[in-house]
């Protein structure tokens, strides 16, 4: 199944006792419909994810990153300490195709200012014309 959603939070890669490595991760995925006399409904599905393939991915899977992921989904049912019913829904993560990244930090503190450099442009295409 093919999903498409952003990341909660950073992904984190557990070491097993047999010395595989699992990068965890979860995606919201939103829908929308509108059904008939009525308004607009928004949906948000959480989906929990595991990706045995790599663990080298994890630095790239930070919060608010669009993923497109392909895997196999499954249901995870259990009884809560408080005696609730709960379930959640996964996904076992054979393919990861980024389309958008997320939160980057900026460690380059002599960045030049926007703002600065496109008007520096202004003036010199003002510099060019024939008129």
């Amino acid at each position: 199944m093919e999903l498409i959603g952003r990341i909660t939070k950073d992904a984190v890669v557990k070491q097993l006792n047999d010395e595989r490595q699992v990068v965890n991760f979860s995606i919201a995925v939103n829908d929308y419909y509108k059904p008939k006399n009525g308004e607009g409904i928004k949906l948000t599905t959480y989906v929990n994810c595991s990706y045995w393939i790599s663990s080298k991915i994890a630095a790239r899977l930070t919060k608010g990153t669009l993923l497109e992921i392909n895997g196999r989904i499954y249901v995870n049912a259990y009884i809560s300490t408080d005696g609730e019913a709960k379930a959640s829904l996964n996904c076992h993560v054979n393919a990861i195709k980024i389309h958008s990244f997320g939160r980057q930090e900026n460690t380059n503190d002599n960045e030049i200012d926007p703002d600065k450099s496109s008007k520096q442009k202004l003036e010199e295409v003002k510099e060019d014309l024939p008129f």
